[in-house]
């Protein structure tokens, strides 16, 4: 423990990568292994679930699995608003990060061994360790930075980190899932939750004070003391508030966009046609090489970077992070080599869900210089269009939809419409999550700033329960009516939000007093 303790502050060192300090990236490649172990294991809940006994599954049906599924998600986020008062009161964000990830590499470990006893306490344990480790460490990131025009963009490479854990996870838990062993792929998504965990713990000196454990008084920069002692109560009153609207209209893009590992996981693996021979077989083998390794090849180049930056001063770190590649790399290389030997090709249900990821890194840098550049400054805007880009995916959905027969429990509809829908679904959600992350950053007072990522996840909480019920009612609303018109609930109430947010962009750019 003294020995990180000794070792040297780097939290603004001039050595920036990417024009940012190196400390973001330590944090970084922390949330990366904890999203790749989360989005790993949900890529593969509903399928185990609903997987025949015969084929290692439980044989549930899909309404018992999505309701599963929407109490787990929803759970995940709801657990957040306790571990930010946790760390805000007691533990400081540091301690609270590790000891989520600890929490959550132990439930990974007891879902791998498949038994119903170990299964919920592996999924207790995931809930309780989430709540400890995701708002803690996104207030460790927007206090990084004393400039707050720096955050948006903090917070979309950030968010790159996120999806590139997600890309990851689903991409190798859900192939060594489906082809080889659901163990296998609950218990790799534990592994690298556990390199997380160690990479963070071994550098956690290079963010100096910031986290540290509160000492009776919050420990706030000078500048965010003065900050403190300053603003109205009026004011704090009113951005307050604005986080709540922000909040609550999150909820309807989140209760559609999470459909994605539930009823839309349902439909590749049911109703799209995955099955491939010769020439299109071989095309998806060179696509989903160069889908696999662009990625790869960019995340290794920041790993690099870091490395080159950090390594004298966090050589243990950066040892853990670094064995933790060379065994992704070794995983990759087998999981290609493996496909391209094949004669035929068929495309897991679980894969379409790295587009999500896949999308998110090609298009974040655009995005955070488009934000940058202040052609759209009003958040309310900005979300109203992340509303209206992710109704549009649905509707491409529901038109690809229309050939399937009323109550059809299987069909082989085109890969396209699953793909278009997940690239609109990533616009909209570029324009939602590191925006919404940053503002939350922004408007809350220093000392609420953990509590206040709690109650922004807790809208998820809401959004993710109500979308796994929804998604649970999707046979019987395919069976009454069509698979198009289930769809087609996600098309009009994500847009409908949207425009009722466009409506109250003065009031609250007004409420927010001055915060762009």
């Amino acid at each position: 423990m003294s020995d990180v303790l000794d070792q040297p502050d780097l939290t603004h060192s001039k050595e920036a990568i990417l024009d940012h300090p190196p400390s973001l990236f330590v944090l970084f490649f922390t949330e990366m292994w904890e999203r790749f172990s989360y989005y790993g294991m949900r890529a593969l809940l509903v399928l185990f679930l609903t997987s025949a006994l015969i084929d290692g599954g439980w044989g549930w049906s899909r309404e018992e699995a999505l309701k599963l599924y929407g109490f787990y998600t929803g759970l995940v986020y709801l657990t957040p608003i306790i571990g930010g008062f946790i760390a805000d009161k007691l533990l400081g964000y540091r301690y609270a990060v590790a000891l989520g990830a600890l929490i959550m590499t132990i439930g990974h470990a007891c879902m791998a061994m498949e038994t119903q006893v170990f299964f919920y306490a592996g999924l207790i344990a995931l809930i309780i360790g989430n709540g400890l480790f995701k708002p803690n460490i996104s207030s460790i990131v927007g206090q990084l930075y004393e400039d707050e025009e720096k955050k948006d963009a903090a917070y979309t490479i950030f968010y790159m980190g996120i999806n590139a854990g997600a890309f990851l996870g689903i991409l190798l838990c859900g192939y060594i899932g489906e082809k080889v062993g659901w163990s296998y792929g609950f218990g790799l998504a534990g592994i690298f939750m556990f390199f997380g965990m160690l990479q963070f713990w071994f550098a956690q000196n290079i963010l100096g004070r910031i986290g540290l454990k509160p000492t009776g008084k919050f420990d706030l920069s000078d500048a965010d003391q003065e900050k403190e002692d300053n603003t109205p109560a009026n004011v704090v009153r009113d951005r307050l508030i604005v986080i709540s609207v922000f909040a609550f209209f999150t909820i309807f893009f989140w209760w559609a966009f999470e459909q994605a590992g539930g009823s839309m996981t349902i439909f590749a693996d049911d109703y799209t046609d995955r099955s491939l021979e010769g020439n299109g077989a071989m095309i998806f083998k060179v696509f989903n090489t160069v889908l696999t390794l662009i990625p790869m090849v960019i995340i290794t180049w920041v790993l690099m970077k870091l490395f080159k930056v950090t390594f004298s001063n966090y050589s243990l770190s950066n040892i853990f992070l670094g064995t933790s590649f060379l065994i992704i790399w070794a995983i990759v290389v087998w999981m290609l080599f493996r496909e391209f030997v094949a004669d035929s090709a068929e495309v897991p249900a679980s894969w379409f869900g790295i587009l999500n990821s896949f999308f998110i890194i090609a298009f974040a840098p655009l995005f955070s210089k488009f934000w940058a550049a202040k052609i759209i400054t009003s958040g309310p805007v900005k979300f109203a269009i992340g509303l209206m880009l992710l109704g549009f995916g649905f509707a491409i959905l529901a038109f690809g939809s229309m050939s399937i027969p009323q109550g059809a429990k299987v069909a082989s509809v085109s890969m396209i419409w699953l793909v278009l829908a997940y690239l609109f679904h990533t616009l909209g959600e570029l324009c939602i999550s590191p925006v919404g992350l940053s503002y939350v950053s922004k408007l809350a007072p220093a000392k609420l700033v953990g509590l206040m990522f709690g109650v922004w996840f807790v809208s998820n909480f809401v959004a993710n329960l109500a979308g796994g019920l929804t998604g649970s009612y999707i046979d019987h609303i395919t069976e009454t009516y069509s698979m198009s018109t289930f769809f087609l609930i996600f098309t009009f109430i994500p847009i409908g939000a949207g425009i009722i947010l466009i409506i109250l962009n003065g009031t609250l750019k007004r409420m927010m007093h001055g915060v762009e």
